[in-house]
């Protein structure tokens, strides 16, 4: 789908808000342009780097440079910010908090070298600081992908686009690496717990873009299959180039349990899909599946004038705020008292790795562990 034919008509900017925040508000949203439109995007993204390295040339616009160049400034604050002592505890580290007070003080002068229409802060500065995770829980998941996701597809819809689909390529080589890169070491220097449960169903306790985009890269490789995951010295050799293959490096640098199977058993059944094409086919279906259609994710999402609300969803205001932090609709809490994406909080496999190499903890192996329902989940890769 080609997003700049998809463009929202401009009215005037204004504050995203959050919409979903019912079952009837998910499924406007499943049956709106809105949602196709972010599906589209995400599978142009992919699609625009079949074939391509991660190291190889690749036009990058000035916009391009400007949206890496916040990344300089994400650095510095967060050089600013250091961890507090919480050598104990293998949950998210209370500095995060005031990383992210900075970063709200920040967000103006980041967006120095990117040139906003005059207003349009109001609207994109929300995406931008939803896409670091939470300051109330101190964690992070799918939705603030999403987040990040947004603010790159709000910028291809300004009435003067900052982004079209020549910079598709570099969006995904040069800017959502950049992104992915900043993250985990923000994930490791604050030990950010996965928001939710289960973290992404199997695939990460924090990502699904670099394994969707990561299949497109291979879809066209001769020699690299999908099995090619369990070699270590091939992930070893091409994790800087592929996405895929970087994420299966550092899931197994990070995760106590010795082997995929034990810690992330989906990774390991993908494995046994014949060709990347099917499983970037899949990765496209499991994306809409369980991240655009799950109201534990959805209801953070905002909407705004660049991405629009469904007609007859919710407003903001019929959300009520609980003590950890999320917004539910009214009648959506569970018999607990709270929504269903309010579960046992879950620490940080990088604190538990860390904790375990300074002799803090011992190593406990959970067979099935991270698996919904003690058995892995059906995927849509047939």
């Amino acid at each position: 789908m080609n997003t700049d034919m998809t463009k929202s008509s401009f009215e005037s900017f204004v504050k995203p808000t959050r919409r979903i925040l019912t079952s009837h508000d998910l499924e406007l949203f499943r049956e709106s342009p809105t949602k196709q439109l972010l599906l589209g995007f995400v599978t142009d993204l992919g699609k625009s780097v079949e074939g391509k390295k991660i190291s190889d040339d690749v036009p990058v616009s000035e916009n391009v440079k400007g949206v890496i160049k916040m990344f300089e400034g994400i650095n510095e604050i967060m050089a600013r910010h250091p961890p507090v002592d919480n050598s104990l505890s293998r949950f998210g580290n209370p500095a995060f908090r005031s990383f992210y007070e900075d970063l709200e003080a920040k967000v103006d002068e980041l967006h120095k070298d990117l040139p906003l229409p005059e207003g349009s802060d109001v609207e994109f500065y929300p995406y931008l600081l939803g896409s670091f995770g939470s300051p109330v829980r101190i964690d992070y998941g799918s939705g603030h992908e999403l987040s990040f996701l947004a603010y790159l597809l709000a910028l291809t819809q300004l009435p003067t686009p900052l982004l079209t689909l020549e910079d598709y390529p570099a969006l995904v080589l040069r800017v959502f690496y950049t992104y992915l890169s900043t993250m985990r070491q923000i994930q490791s220097l604050y030990l950010l717990e996965p928001a939710g449960s289960h973290g992404v169903w199997g695939l990460d306790d924090y990502h699904f873009l670099p394994f969707l985009f990561g299949a497109h890269q291979l879809a066209p490789h001769r020699h690299l299959k999908p099995r090619s995951i369990h070699d270590a010295e091939v992930v070893e050799a091409f994790a800087h180039d592929y996405f895929y293959l970087g994420c299966i490096k550092w899931i197994n640098e990070t995760k106590t349990v010795a082997g995929l199977r034990w810690h992330s058993p989906m990774l390991d059944d993908i494995s046994g899909v014949k060709s990347w094409k099917k499983v970037a086919e899949g990765m496209g279906k499991m994306y809409d599946a369980e991240v655009l259609s799950k109201l534990p994710i959805m209801q953070h999402f905002m909407f705004g004038t660049l991405i629009k609300a469904a007609e007859g969803m919710s407003e903001d205001k019929d959300a009520t705020e609980d003590e950890h932090g999320h917004v539910h609709g009214k009648g959506e809490e569970n018999q607990h008292g709270w929504g269903d994406c309010c579960g046992i909080k879950v620490p940080s496999a990088i604190a538990a790795r860390q904790g375990e190499e300074q002799g803090q903890l011992r190593r406990v192996v959970v067979p099935g562990a991270g698996v919904v329902g003690g058995g892995v989940r059906r995927l849509p890769f047939d």
